[in-house]
């Protein structure tokens, strides 16, 4: 049978299995209700579900199953990330950085970008940061071993990826914190009664750090990777400080965000999961594969965003050229139809092809980093930890972007 807007409008509601109405929209959606039951839910009855418009914003498609989402990530030519990747800046209207940042430009200036961008922050490159990576998470760790309560939000998550990427940008120690605050705000928040221009803000915030940040590089260039992109020429042109400026944006959020909520959800995973636990710290799994496990498990960012270049189809739905489309990574990794026992964390999983980090042409620029730190966290916890002891159910982080918790209260014995 073939899905349309009118037959989704008409046919159905998109309630979660206990009844509740869920406003993919809403950064409240998942903060009290079960995901993956909803996802699975989706996958089984409406895999690619027309979400209808509401007052105030347009609908949109929402696509659930593994094979459809990772289709949509390769078909760059007709699904667009030009006018943004996120629901919430899409039905706003689109991103005005559209076509001039990375994670929003399309083919042939983002191939030529992404080049210039790889070339920072390949493996070869970034194999001299791994032993700094790996003498901080250790440090980090140690910290809190044997200290009682600690948050790791606080303790051990906020100064790893911040730390590692502010490194690479060769950004002053001092500023840090700042960038750690407007991070935390840009994407997500601690409840429904935050400001909610409190995020514009802490954008505009890092957006003229970044600025001021470029024109003093241009003057003065370095071996770092800001004076690098500065240096390059895409499509034959240096790039204007504006755009140097919303890339370093995107390095930062991205470099932070994801591997801070995954750092924390790895802690609470292998908490609330003893045997599994028990397994990775006796040698009954590797960390390589834990890594991947965690990814998965966490899926950090929910969702990305397209928009539909020309009519096409997905799945057994007609989807008009205009149309918003949103791929759900976080139903496409726990489909069973790729994954066993999806809702089984198995720090041994070894088929394990998760699109926590993208997939296609957008994969994610800084997933071999994301993973060294990731890695380095395990492998100091392994080294030094007996036991991890979750001491109280951590709150949810208040987005429908990002999935994780904002805070964790355990105990490292």
């Amino acid at each position: 049978m073939v899905s349309s807007r009118n037959a989704a409008v008409s046919g159905g509601s998109y309630d979660d299995p206990s009844g509740v109405a869920l406003d993919l929209a809403d950064p409240a959606a998942f903060v009290g209700h079960d995901p993956y039951a909803y996802w699975d839910l989706m996958r089984r009855s409406d895999p690619v579900r027309w979400h209808p418009p509401a007052e105030g914003r347009p609908g949109f498609w929402a696509v659930a199953r593994h094979r459809d989402v990772q289709a949509c990530y390769k078909d760059a030519a007709r699904l667009s990330s030009a006018r943004g990747t996120v629901l919430d800046v899409l039905l706003s209207g689109g991103d005005s950085a559209g076509g001039r940042m990375l994670a929003v430009m399309d083919r042939p200036r983002h191939r030529e970008l992404r080049r210039v961008m790889l070339r920072a922050f390949s493996p070869r490159v970034l194999r001299h940061v791994e032993e700094a990576v790996r003498q901080r998470a250790d440090a980090l760790v140690a910290a809190v071993v044997g200290a009682g309560e600690a948050d790791a939000a606080r303790d051990i998550a906020e100064h790893l990826p911040l730390n590692t990427v502010c490194d690479l940008l060769e950004l002053p120690v001092s500023d840090r914190p700042s960038l750690l605050g407007w991070n935390k705000r840009a994407l997500s928040s601690e409840s429904g009664e935050d400001d909610p221009f409190d995020a514009l803000e802490a954008r505009n915030e890092i957006l003229s750090y970044f600025v001021d940040v470029v024109r003093e590089r241009r003057r003065r260039p370095g071996e770092d990777v800001i004076s690098m992109i500065a240096g390059a020429r895409v499509e034959g042109e240096p790039m204007t400080e504006d755009d140097l400026a919303l890339n370093c944006y995107s390095l930062i959020l991205g470099g932070d965000e994801s591997t801070r909520v995954t750092t924390i959800g790895a802690l609470h995973a292998l908490g609330t999961h003893e045997e599994q636990w028990r397994r990775l710290r006796t040698g009954g799994a590797a960390v390589r594969t834990a890594v991947e496990e965690v990814l998965r498990w966490v899926t950090p960012a929910m969702h990305f965003a397209r928009t539909a270049a020309v009519d096409l189809r997905i799945g057994d739905a007609e989807v008009s050229a205009g149309d918003i489309v949103t791929l759900w990574n976080i139903s496409a990794n726990n489909d069973p139809e790729v994954f066993t026992r999806p809702r089984g964390f198995d720090v041994g999983r070894e088929h394990n092809p998760h699109v926590a980090l993208g997939h296609g042409p957008h994969f994610c620029l800084g997933a071999f980093l994301g993973r060294l730190e990731l890695s380095a966290v395990l492998d100091s916890l392994v080294r030094r930890v007996d036991r991890i002891g979750i001491l109280a159910e951590p709150p949810r982080v208040y987005s429908n972007f990002l999935f994780g918790h904002s805070a964790l209260r355990l105990r490292l014995d």
